[in-house]
């Protein structure tokens, strides 16, 4: 039993480790969870990617990404315009009064666009891919077969567990987010985030 367990529990912590770091993933979840926009789905989507790409990489995929270090270029270069366009309208709502209040007073986003935003910020970003398919699955593949599916679903847990936390969470920060300048300091954050994101897409695509 402890040879199931161990594998299980050290995927769990590596992959919390990754998948709590701030980026573009959890400032999206983070957003929607105070604003109730289809935030179940949004967690779920973030959670489902982490997933496929965590057995994927688990399976040997990262070999295949490292081996081709044209699909980094190229997702990079993709990811970092995603994301720049991304920051750019959280700051345009941030200084602007108009933007912010149709935001306050649009109500909840389409699920078409909650879906396609969340797989944009969740599979532009190449960040993703070196973090679950390329880390997770290299340290994964060291484990024999039968105990490195352990590995693999402690780290798809821990992924679900941190986004559904997250969203869940974020309904206890909303009375301090009836404020506009609440939601301003966050935009402005978000947009920070996308940004540097961006930035070290585009100096990694340049190297």
């Amino acid at each position: 039993m402890f040879g199931v367990v161990a594998p299980f529990l050290k995927g769990m912590g590596i992959g919390a480790s990754l998948i709590i770091a701030i980026g573009a993933q959890n400032a999206y979840v983070l957003t929607q969870g105070l604003r109730r926009n289809n935030q179940f789905v949004v967690a779920f989507l973030c959670s489902l990617v982490d997933a496929v790409l965590i057995a994927l990489g688990v399976a040997g995929m990262g070999l295949l990404i490292t081996s081709n270090p044209l699909l980094l270029v190229f997702a990079a270069w993709g990811g970092a315009v995603f994301l720049f366009c991304y920051g750019l309208n959280a700051f345009r709502a941030a200084v602007n009064p108009e933007v912010l209040k149709s935001r306050q007073e649009a109500g909840a986003d389409t699920l078409k666009k909650a879906v396609i935003t969340t797989l944009g910020v969740s599979l532009l970003n190449p960040h993703v891919y070196l973090d679950t398919v390329v880390l997770l699955g290299s340290i994964g593949g060291r484990y024999p077969e039968e105990t490195r599916l352990w590995f693999g679903l402690g780290a798809v847990l821990s992924s679900f567990l941190w986004f559904f936390s997250l969203s869940l969470g974020a309904k206890w920060l909303a009375p301090l987010f009836k404020r506009p300048i609440s939601w301003r300091v966050l935009d402005c954050l978000v947009g920070l985030i996308m940004w540097a994101i961006a930035i070290s897409l585009v100096r990694q695509a340049m190297a």
